[in-house]
């Protein structure tokens, strides 16, 4: 495996991520930020946070077994979601959740969650960019 996820001492060791991934593959692969389509460029999801936040882990994990990863090889997520607030964890962790069982892995990766005013288009809630790392 290309990356070793970490929660060292001194540091919180939240749950739902971890504080940082150690890399040691030989190809670097960066991710666009995922949105709540299918692969015909159709909405998923409309106005359902934890349905866009599957689609966008599952694309993620299309991408990547596109060019021989997969979702374990993610070293680092960047989460918007519009219009954050606290209340939305749940649908988030929800969404996160469904997508992990379908693709068979352990989501739990460092991560960065904004809260943003909007996204490229109006029926987005979320987006997920993904580094990966491959061995």
């Amino acid at each position: 495996m290309a990356v070793t996820l970490v929660n060292p001492e001194g540091l919180p060791k939240p749950d739902a991520y971890r504080q940082l991934s150690i890399a040691s593959g030989s190809k670097l692969v960066f991710l666009a930020g995922q949105v709540a389509r299918d692969a015909a460029g159709r909405p998923v999801g409309g106005g359902d946070l934890a349905a866009q936040v599957e689609q966008c882990y599952l694309n993620i994990g299309t991408a990547l077994a596109a060019v021989g990863g997969s979702f374990d090889d993610v070293a680092k997520l960047t989460v918007y979601v519009v219009d954050w607030s606290p209340e939305k964890m749940p649908l988030l962790g929800e969404g996160v959740g469904r997508a992990a069982a379908k693709l068979g892995v352990d989501p739990v990766k460092p991560i960065t969650l904004l809260g943003v005013a909007a996204l490229g288009e109006p029926d987005l809630l979320v987006e997920v960019e993904a580094t990966a790392v491959l061995a």
